[in-house]
């Protein structure tokens, strides 16, 4: 391999410390799928775990049982996905907090707890307009009176109602903490009083305060990753705890190949449109395949080293926009061959 991510582990630390005192007093989730956004789950999790985070969002159940291996007893590991029955009983086995969001996974989960001998703690869905799975409102006061039967009849622990909501103006948000509140109400006079409600990601984390209340889940900014077409980093106070680099592995008159391609998977759309740090200052990317092409510089000479994001060269945001999607798209695709290597930057 001539390719690599480091991860700033103090970085990492500095950033979940920003968010945190931002949404203070409400807790801190911070998101780890897709490997921690690419940057290594074992590694991440243990870093926020001394940083005194006590709650993951693990997205699927294998992810969940990976936080509870790499971390123990002690953190609260929530997953938004049980597909299966075998989701169901893992997830009841490692302890892990279930999203339900339809009201035959609820019985489902009944039944894996009663047959387990639990009570497994639930985080009621309402879809809020997003139509990212959820209870529809029509549906939600009967949803929240039947897990409030279970609960009374100590088949589960309503631990929380929580939505995604769109983050994508204002105006939609607005309408869908709206929801939020109507499924809060229903859930009350039901009987229901979970401890934790949560609506927020990333960005409405820090731009919205009234909707943080008992917790944010938070992936991208606790990763340094800016939102696409929202404030930069250093505005949020953040920095990208990746830096991926690439080493020179030939040089010609024009131009300089790189051992970064289609592996580590950059996107082959940002040829021509992004531009990388050099020993000599930034140059434009020319060509994106097996192997990676920038134009040339003088003195150039194998073994020097290309950064694509990070450090000085911007961040998976800034290349993201180029081609009209998400850092978190930039991030996550690159390939968990890679080797990640941990320290300061």
């Amino acid at each position: 391999m001539t390719a690599r991510l480091h991860v700033d582990l103090a970085q990492l630390a500095a950033n979940i410390e920003r968010v945190r005192a931002t949404v203070a007093p409400s807790e801190l989730m911070l998101v780890v799928k897709d490997d921690a956004y690419g940057h290594g789950l074992r590694e991440v999790v243990r870093t926020a775990s001394r940083e005194g985070v006590t709650w993951f969002g693990a997205f699927d159940v294998r992810t969940g049982r990976a936080v509870r291996d790499a971390l123990g007893d002690a953190p609260r590991i929530f997953t938004w996905i049980a597909a299966t029955g075998g989701d169901i009983d893992d997830a009841i086995a490692a302890d892990l907090d279930i999203g339900v969001g339809d009201a035959a996974l609820l019985e489902d989960v009944a039944r894996a707890a009663s047959a387990a001998g639990g009570t497994p703690r639930v985080h009621l869905k309402i879809d809020t307009g997003l139509h990212r799975n959820g209870v529809r409102p029509e549906h939600w006061p009967a949803f929240v009176a039947r897990a409030a039967q279970l609960q009374a009849e100590g088949s589960i622990e309503v631990a929380g109602v929580w939505s995604h909501i769109a983050e994508a103006s204002d105006d939609e948000d607005d309408a869908a903490r709206v929801a939020y509140e109507r499924a809060l109400a229903e859930a009350s006079a039901a009987g229901l009083r979970p401890a934790m409600r949560h609506l927020a990601a990333s960005a409405a984390s820090f731009a919205r305060p009234e909707f943080r209340y008992d917790m944010v889940r938070v992936g991208a900014f606790c990763y340094g990753i800016r939102s696409a077409g929202g404030p930069d980093a250093a505005a949020l106070g953040l920095a990208p705890a990746g830096r991926l680099e690439a080493d020179v592995i030939a040089v010609g008159d024009r131009e300089v190949t790189v051992g970064i391609g289609a592996l580590e998977g950059l996107p082959s759309t940002l040829a021509g449109r992004a531009w990388v740090g050099t020993p000599a200052g930034p140059r434009r990317v020319l060509a994106i395949g097996e192997w990676t092409s920038v134009e040339a510089w003088s003195g150039a000479a194998v073994g020097d080293t290309v950064t694509v994001y990070g450090g000085g060269a911007g961040s998976p945001t800034d290349l993201a926009e180029l081609i009209g999607t998400i850092g978190e798209e930039i991030a996550v695709r690159v390939s968990p061959l890679l080797p990640r290597v941990y320290g300061a930057a």
